[in-house]
C-alpha cells in the first residue's frame, strides 16, 4: 500500500514540555491539546488549543501569528530494526498561520497543513511490516512576546503541558473488543429510536495490527483515510436516516486468512444486531483494497447477511475463484481507478464486475479531489465523498435503498 495516506495519532498524552521566554520567570503553566482532522490522505494536526481562559479575558488585538513558535517531533512507538524504514517521522518547526481566540477564550494556534505536507501527519508507515503505526508526537511551544489581557496586563506563559489529540469525527466512534478478541470502533446515530441500518467498513492492508510486536491500536482504521468516517458525516446520516457504522480491525491483514477472519467479522455484526436497534434487512459492507477483497469474501460466505456490498480496489486474483464471484447474489457496486498500479483493476475489479451478476462499476481514470491528485489506488476517496454515480443515482443513495 502507498505511504502518504497513512496517518493517525498518538498525542503523547501527558507529555510535559517546558519552555520559558527569554528573560521571563515565574509565569503560569498552561496545558494544550492537539486538534486534528482526517483529510482524504490521512489525519493531520491542524491546530493547538491552549487552555488560557483561566488567565483572564485576553485582548484579541494582542495576538499575532508570530507571538508563538511551534516545533513538532514524531517518532515510531516501536523499535525499528536495522535496515528497516519508517516513513513520515519528522523533527521540524510547524509554521503558525494565525493566533486567535475560540468562543471559550482559549488561544488557538492554527498551523500550516495540506494534503501530502510533511510534518502534520500522525502516522508512520513501517516498510517491512506494511503497517501504519501511531507516531509518538511531542509538540513544543515557545512564546516569543507577552500577550495582554483586556485590562492591559502582560502575560508570559512559562510552561506548556501537552495533552491529548482531539479529532471530533474520530472521537465519535467508541472503542470495543469482540468476544473473540477482535477490536472495533462503533459510531451510533444520536437518539436512535427506530431500527437503523448498519454499515460495516473493512480497512486496507496498512491499517491492521502489527503482531507479534503487540501493536494493536484500534485507531488507524479511522485516521488513515475517511473510509469509515464518510458514512458518519451529517450528509450520509441523512441519506441513511441514521446509521450505525462499525470498523473492525484485523489482527494482521484480511488477505492473510479470509476464511479465518470472516466468522470473526460476522460475530461482531451479529452481536451488534442483537444489542442495538439495527434493521437486519439493511446491513451493508464496504471496504478498500484488502478490505475490498474482504467485502467480497463476506458476501460469498454469508450470502444472506448483507443487503449491499461496495468493494473498492479490491484484490480478486488468486484469492476468489470465478465460481465464487458468479455465485454472489448480494447487490454489488465496485469502484476502482484505471491508474491503480497497486491492485490493477483489469484483473481484479473489472474481472469481478464481469462475473458478479447485475453488479455496477465506477471506473475512474485518476484519483483527484479538491485539485489534489492522489495515487491511483486510493479510489476509496470517491466513495467516502459519495461521488460514484450510475444513471444519476449516487452510491450512498443506491446503497440506502437496498433491502435484503
Amino acid at each position: 500500500m502507498s505511504i502518504s495516506r497513512r496517518t493517525v495519532l498518538s498525542a503523547g498524552a501527558g507529555a510535559f514540555v517546558a519552555m520559558q521566554m527569554p528573560g521571563g520567570s515565574g509565569g503560569p503553566s498552561v496545558s494544550f491539546v492537539l486538534n486534528a482532522v482526517t483529510l482524504d490522505g490521512g489525519e493531520q494536526v491542524t491546530a493547538l488549543t491552549l487552555d488560557t481562559q483561566r488567565l483572564g479575558p485576553i485582548a484579541p488585538s494582542s495576538l499575532s501569528a508570530g507571538m508563538f513558535s511551534v516545533h513538532a517531533k514524531a517518532t515510531s512507538p516501536i523499535p525499528i530494526a536495522p535496515g528497516d524504514q519508517i516513513f513520515s517521522e519528522y523533527d521540524l518547526d510547524r509554521p503558525v498561520t494565525a493566533a486567535r481566540l475560540d468562543r471559550r477564550g482559549n488561544i488557538v494556534l492554527d498551523l500550516s497543513y495540506a494534503e501530502g505536507q510533511l510534518g502534520g501527519g500522525t502516522l508512520g508507515y513501517i516498510a517491512s511490516k506494511g503497517r501504519n503505526v501511531r507516531l509518538d508526537l511531542v509538540y513544543t511551544i515557545t512564546q516569543n512576546a507577552p500577550l495582554r489581557t483586556r485590562t492591559g496586563r502582560a502575560v508570559t506563559i512559562e510552561r506548556f503541558a501537552q495533552g491529548r489529540l482531539v479529532n471530533p469525527e474520530v472521537d465519535a466512534f467508541s472503542y470495543h473488543t469482540s468476544g473473540s478478541g477482535m477490536k472495533y470502533r462503533l459510531y451510533a446515530p444520536p437518539k436512535a429510536k427506530a431500527q437503523h441500518p448498519l454499515i460495516v467498513w473493512l480497512h486496507g492492508g496498512g491499517e491492521g495490527a502489527s503482531l507479534p510486536d503487540g501493536y494493536y491500536d484500534n485507531e488507524t482504521t479511522l485516521r488513515a483515510n475517511r473510509g469509515a468516517l464518510g458514512f458518519a458525516t451529517p450528509e450520509a446520516q441523512r441519506i441513511f436516516s441514521g446509521a450505525y457504522v462499525v470498523a473492525p480491525q484485523s489482527t494482521s491483514y484480511w488477505l492473510e486468512d479470509g476464511d479465518r477472519f470472516a466468522p470473526l467479522i460476522d460475530e461482531i455484526v451479529r452481536d451488534l444486531a442483537r444489542r442495538h436497534r439495527i434493521d437486519r434487512r439493511r446491513i451493508y459492507v464496504a471496504g478498500c483494497s484488502n478490505g475490498g477483497y474482504m467485502s467480497l469474501k463476506m458476501t460469498t460466505v454469508y450470502p444472506r447477511t448483507f443487503a449491499a456490498s461496495i468493494p473498492i480496489c479490491g484484490v480478486v486474483t488468486d484469492v476468489l475463484t470465478d465460481a465464487e464471484l458468479r455465485a454472489i447474489s448480494t447487490p454489488t457496486w465496485l469502484v476502482a481507478s484505471r491508474d491503480d498500479d497497486t491492485v490493477p483493476p483489469g484483473a481484479n475489479t473489472v474481472h469481478a464486475h464481469d462475473l458478479i451478476p447485475r453488479s455496477l462499476l465506477s471506473l475512474y481514470d485518476t484519483v483527484v479531489w479538491n485539485g489534489h491528485q492522489f495515487p491511483g489506488h486510493w479510489s476509496w476517496i470517491y466513495v467516502a465523498r459519495n461521488d460514484p454515480s450510475v444513471g444519476g443515482t449516487r452510491i450512498w443513495q443506491w446503497t440506502a435503498r437496498q433491502r435484503r
